[in-house]
């Protein structure tokens, strides 16, 4: 059995998967809907209005794949799989792989069936997938939801302790971010460099004011195109995914 496949296991037989894809799932395609219902003249249904409640569906999604971790440690299963497989890093990187490519399909499922719900909730709607932005804007957060899976698991490894790494990816994703870009005079200057405030203008750049002042909170201009922010999230979560391996293997289990 390879370690993917043990992985895998370990992941579904726990009750984080079973109670977090559904949970996401719903406040993707839930709060998408209900944003695409509100349109009017005004304020008309987009592409992008419909992926509105991406975040929240994010947010849970990190939530899982930090248990993923904290979980092992929390009932010491992990320091029986590191004596089976010595190898840390292969351990951790089958881990996060399970996790990545699970986080990654939810992301896409909840993406598309938004768009797919926001065609029947505003049938008169131009929600076609005309240009690369709105492509972007759907298939795009499958790339998203996987990169910041693989920082939560990061926040795992780092944290260990189940309530205060979910506490971690709760206050940085729901507040801390939000809180600096609301400071005067600094806000504007430090929003292109914050990793989520880059992946949300990833996903956003292109669409209409309502989505990227709204949810996304993007009221800057960035000084880089969209998929340089995605490279930038990427590479922040890269940088810390490989500190937290160089403390686990240093580390006792």
């Amino acid at each position: 059995m390879t370690l993917l496949a043990v992985e895998r296991i370990k992941l579904f037989s726990t009750r984080s998967p079973t109670f977090s894809i559904p949970l996401a799932l719903g406040f993707a395609v839930g709060l998408g809907a209900m944003f695409t219902s509100q349109s009017d003249d005004e304020n008309p249904a987009t592409v992008g209005v419909t992926q509105m409640g991406y975040s929240s569906g994010l947010v849970v999604m990190m939530a899982m794949a930090t248990l993923s971790v904290t979980t092992e440690y929390r009932y010491n299963t992990i320091r029986l799989t590191f004596q089976a497989v010595p190898r840390r890093a292969a351990v951790l990187l089958a881990k996060t792989g399970v996790v990545v490519l699970v986080s990654a399909v939810t992301g896409l499922i909840g993406a598309f069936a938004a768009w797919g719900l926001g065609q029947l909730v505003k049938s008169d709607a131009d929600l076609a997938l005309d240009s690369g932005g709105d492509w972007r804007a759907v298939a795009g957060v499958g790339l998203v939801y996987a990169v910041a899976a693989v920082l939560a698991v990061a926040v795992g490894l780092l944290v260990r302790h189940s309530a205060a790494a979910i506490a971690v990816v709760l206050v940085y994703t729901l507040l801390l971010e939000t809180v600096v870009t609301s400071i005067p005079a600094l806000g504007e200057h430090v929003q292109p460099w914050l990793p989520f405030k880059a992946a949300n203008y990833f996903l956003t750049d292109g669409q209409p004011d309502r989505v990227t002042e709204g949810v996304s909170g993007n009221t800057v201009d960035y000084p880089y195109g969209p998929w340089i922010g995605l490279l930038f999230f990427a590479g922040i979560t890269a940088a810390i995914y490989v500190v937290s391996l160089i403390t686990t293997q240093k580390r006792d289990a």
